[in-house]
């Protein structure tokens, strides 16, 4: 977990964006710039506020490999198209960084090699699985007068992959701009009329303008504001108080 107490010397990142993918962006790049040197894998220009490194990074699609479902049944595919360009899978990649540095464990020719070591023979996993719990629920806290964020993850905005999926971005959900929903009560409060835009602001993180939306429906101390976006990315966890202005 990135902590900006406790900087890394390095950091390795593969496939992953923490800017939108951690659930708290402002406190992940915070961490990343006290960072000596971030690495980053992937098949995308991403990450070069804060890589001092890009290495191109075939997505799935254009490698073999396997995926373990929540059955525990381990489901292996080949590659649809050939890696672009100089384009190397991502176990390659960390084999020969692993060559490189002269550490032990990274002599796999294939992915299945990789497979083998790392699930063994035996691709029935179920066995493996073990869904039962041991945490005690603790009953909800008292409502709280301040401001509650609640971030929805807009559909067109999970993952690197379907971000930079030019036809995705081109649909309507993924042009539809960010918004900040607000309770009736609060909208009232601010005076805001259809097309006014608030100031949200989070913690000890940044803050962002959006366009105010009324939903009727949400509760009275709830704010709802949209996370994994550039737009919203200066704000801290998805979950917790915000402060809400008008424009």
């Amino acid at each position: 977990m990135l902590s900006a107490g406790s900087p890394l010397k390095g950091l390795l990142l593969l496939n992953t964006d923490p800017v939108l993918d951690a659930a708290n962006p402002a406190a992940a790049a915070k961490a990343l710039a006290a960072i000596d040197m971030v690495v980053v894998m992937s098949p995308f220009k991403t990450g070069l506020d804060y890589a001092d490194v890009l290495l191109p990074t075939a997505p799935f699609t254009e490698t073999s490999g396997t995926f373990v479902n929540a059955e525990g049944r381990a489901q292996s595919f080949v590659g649809v198209a050939k890696p672009l360009g100089e384009t190397r899978p991502g176990w390659k990649i960390l084999r020969v960084l692993g060559n490189l540095l002269a550490l032990h464990g990274f002599q796999q020719e294939s992915s299945e090699q990789v497979r083998a070591e790392a699930l063994g023979v035996d691709l029935d996993l179920s066995a493996r699985l073990n869904n039962s719990g041991s945490a005690v629920v603790q009953a909800g806290a008292a409502q709280s007068a301040a401001l509650e964020r609640l971030a929805d993850l807009p559909i067109y905005a999970t993952d690197a992959l379907v971000r930079n999926a030019s036809s995705l971005q081109l649909s309507s959900d993924a042009r539809e701009a960010a918004v900040a929903t607000l309770p009736q009560g609060l909208w009232t409060q601010l005076g805001l009329s259809v097309g006014d835009q608030v100031r949200v602001s989070q913690d000890d993180a940044g803050t962002v303008q959006l366009p105010a939306k009324l939903d009727a429906k949400l509760p009275a101390n709830v704010v709802r504001v949209p996370a994994g976006l550039l737009e919203t990315a200066a704000l801290g966890a998805a979950f917790g108080s915000l402060n809400v202005t008008k424009a």
